[in-house]
């Protein structure tokens, strides 16, 4: 997964495992997020309907996957010192299942995240994120633009 991120900084080698398993876990694993987060971990911010911590992720996750079965999650750059890191990754996949009232369309996508961390004992405690999926849904041909409104 980090074959080609840039990793800089003094982050620990441990406290990295925990970043990169957490990213793992939505490629069809959301059980990776046990070895990845504290079980009250804070996703901020929550999506609708998300309750807070570990066991509230799994769920998305598995509604993530089957919309995008073969989504996969590249760090292109980590940044960390002890405690903390900032990550620019992307998602790429293809639309497979119903997102965000999306019906499929069978598209492929590149969707940039940035996300910053704070990591303690080799678990993520606090993810800060935001996700392109303004991009996402004019890739999905969704965000209606040039047709006329009303008529």
């Amino acid at each position: 997964m980090t074959q080609q991120a840039t990793i800089q900084g003094t982050l620990s080698e441990q406290d990295r495992k925990a970043i990169e398993t957490l990213y793992s876990a939505f490629s069809n694993n959301p059980d990776a997020l046990d070895n990845a987060v504290t079980e009250d971990w804070q996703d901020i911010p929550l999506a609708p309907g998300q309750d807070p911590g570990r066991e509230a992720m799994k769920p998305m996750i598995r509604a993530f996957n089957a919309a995008f079965p073969d989504a996969r999650i590249t760090i292109q750059e980590l940044i960390g010192v002890a405690g903390k890191a900032a990550v620019r990754a992307e998602i790429t996949g293809t639309h497979e299942g119903e997102w965000f009232g999306v019906k499929p369309t069978g598209k492929a996508f590149v969707l940039p995240i940035h996300e910053f961390h704070h990591v303690e004992n080799g678990r993520v405690t606090k993810t800060w994120h935001m996700e392109d999926w303004f991009g996402w849904l004019h890739q999905m041909g969704a965000m209606g633009a040039g047709q006329e409104q009303g008529r």
